[in-house]
């Protein structure tokens, strides 16, 4: 399971239009931007892109974990054999 507050997102203000990260918590100071998108007309636009983004986001990286986790499994057991 991924920890709900290694993933999170910033809104923050351009000159004239919002933009979201989707940021990574690395280490306690590091923080890696994993997603970014620009050009939102208003603040409430761009966090709810950022929610809905966060959500699809956590859920392709539990796929891919599972995956992931599966291939280490069969490795191995031909490793073992």
């Amino acid at each position: 399971m991924v920890n709900p507050r290694k993933y999170s997102y910033r809104v923050a203000k351009n000159r004239k239009n919002w933009k979201v990260e989707i940021v990574r918590q690395a280490t306690a100071r590091k923080t890696i931007v994993s997603k970014r998108k620009t050009g939102f007309e208003t603040e409430l636009e761009a966090t709810q892109w950022a929610e809905k983004e966060l959500k699809a986001f956590i859920e392709n990286q539990q796929e891919r974990n599972k995956r992931r986790a599966k291939q280490r499994e069969l490795r191995d057991d031909d490793k073992s054999k």
